[in-house]
């Protein structure tokens, strides 16, 4: 497999970051921000709340509901403000990392992190929070070995 993907993805982050620039500071972590990030986990533990089946447990910083129906996510999880719902399977720390990430881009955009999320598409290779969460550790590329000398 070549690294066509990391080239792709420093264009993708590159691309985010000058976009950022054109949202009006007072938005990017800030206290209405945060206020946004509430919200948004309120309502992971209202979803996560009615639908998971499972265990709920602290993790990464995340609220993990688990046992979640597939229909209620996409992919394999999503997380929305501080939580994360999935399905049966107990998350990797790899994919736990990941979402942590999203929990941070969750902090930092608040009200508007679906919005931007959303414009950004459901490519997971052109989606900017996605490559900035890491491709690996989310489980869209295959994580490379190092090589050694």
């Amino acid at each position: 497999m070549t690294d066509d993907w990391r080239q792709q993805a420093d264009r993708v982050l590159s691309r985010g970051r000058r976009f950022d620039r054109l949202i009006p500071s007072f938005l990017l972590r800030s206290p209405l921000s945060r206020l946004g990030y509430l919200w948004g986990t309120a309502v992971g533990f209202i979803w996560g709340g009615l639908w998971s089946t499972g265990p709920v447990e602290r993790r990464e910083g995340l609220w993990i509901f688990r046992g979640m129906p597939a229909w209620t996510y996409a992919r394999g999880g999503v997380c929305v403000g501080g939580c994360y719902l999935t399905g049966d399977t107990r998350p990797s720390r790899a994919v736990l990392r990941h979402e942590a990430v999203h929990r941070r881009q969750w902090l930092r955009y608040g009200f508007l992190m679906p919005v931007l999320y959303l414009l950004a598409g459901r490519d997971p290779m052109r989606n900017r929070f996605e490559v900035e969460a890491g491709l690996e550790d989310g489980g869209y590329v295959r994580r490379q070995r190092e090589s050694r000398p």
